[in-house]
């Protein structure tokens, strides 16, 4: 199995944790606000990543923290987080995934541009075909723009940046301690958002903490697993899986919030899965045509 075929692997499974994360917190946000739902999650989240990094035999604190390419990624994150986290409460499931689907692209125009990766014109078509078609889906303007979907945008640049980050992180640095480190940032956000809201926080009612519980489980299962796929082959074949995230997304939106997709929008999904799918293909194929140039 070559580094990005396992790097997509596990792109695949960390997206369906997120997009079941992003239900659960969906449903834990109608019993409790967004800031108290985001702190809970963040404080939950970042005891397990605690006892993983434990469990492990590593520490939990690590001064490589405060190097500025673990800075860089923080600030990222933090960003991400605050506003994905109000887009989930506020926009639809399925709105919320589509416009994060855009990630790919500019994680793909970083590769390029940062880390210097050859990106050639198939996979940039590729790309490009894969933010076509998150176009149909979200069709700007077709009936009226929401404003509140500015909230999805600025968390999508957020994650993306986020993603490169990780993918220049010390290698030194374990996966839990980055887990640490990124629910440390949830819990961050939670604080930033609690207080926007202005009110006296308040404990959650009863039925929100299954929902919030459930949230950190599947989400530290899903952020090991991204943090793998991100150090795994090349970026800008990697990257593109996100993709799968929004079918999970759809599914879920249909089946748990009555969210009804259109022909548009499963056009659209379709025309991410296809592009993803050719990236990878493409990448195998060099590599094993580059392999076998090489032989005796």
């Amino acid at each position: 199995m070559t580094g990005s075929v396992r790097g997509a692997v596990f792109m695949c499974l960390a997206m369906l944790g997120f997009g079941i994360e992003d239900a659960l917190f969906k449903a834990a946000t109608q019993h409790a606000s967004p800031g108290m739902a985001t702190l809970v999650f963040g404080l939950v989240a970042l005891a397990l990543s605690i006892l993983w990094a434990r469990y492990s035999g590593i520490p939990a604190w690590s001064a490589e923290y405060l190097r500025r390419r673990l800075l860089i990624r923080t600030a990222f994150e933090l960003v991400g987080r605050l506003f994905f986290a109000l887009s989930l409460a506020f926009v639809p499931l399925a709105t919320t995934s589509a416009i994060l689907q855009a990630a790919p692209l500019m994680v793909t125009l970083g590769a390029a541009l940062v880390l210097g990766e050859k990106v050639g014109p198939r996979r940039w078509a590729a790309t490009g075909a894969g933010f076509i078609g998150v176009l149909l889906i979200l069709r700007p303007g077709a009936e009226g723009f929401q404003p509140t979907v500015i909230f999805a945008v600025l968390g999508m640049i957020g994650f993306a940046g986020r993603d490169l980050a990780t993918r220049t992180s010390p290698p030194g640095v374990h996966a839990a301690q980055l887990g640490v480190l990124g629910f440390a940032v949830v819990t961050a956000a939670g604080i930033v958002i609690l207080l926007a809201e202005g009110a006296r926080p308040t404990m959650p009612p009863a039925p929100a903490w299954p929902w919030m519980i459930g949230t950190a489980l599947v989400g530290v299962v899903a952020y090991a697993a991204l943090t793998q796929a991100m150090r795994s082959g090349t970026v800008s074949v990697v990257a593109p899986f996100r993709y799968f995230r929004l079918i999970v997304a759809l599914v879920i939106a249909y089946a748990a919030f009555g969210e009804r997709p259109d022909g548009w929008m499963l056009a659209g999904a379709a025309l991410i899965v296809v592009s993803g799918l050719y990236t990878l293909l493409r990448d195998t194929r060099a590599r094993r045509a580059a392999g076998a140039g090489a032989g005796p």
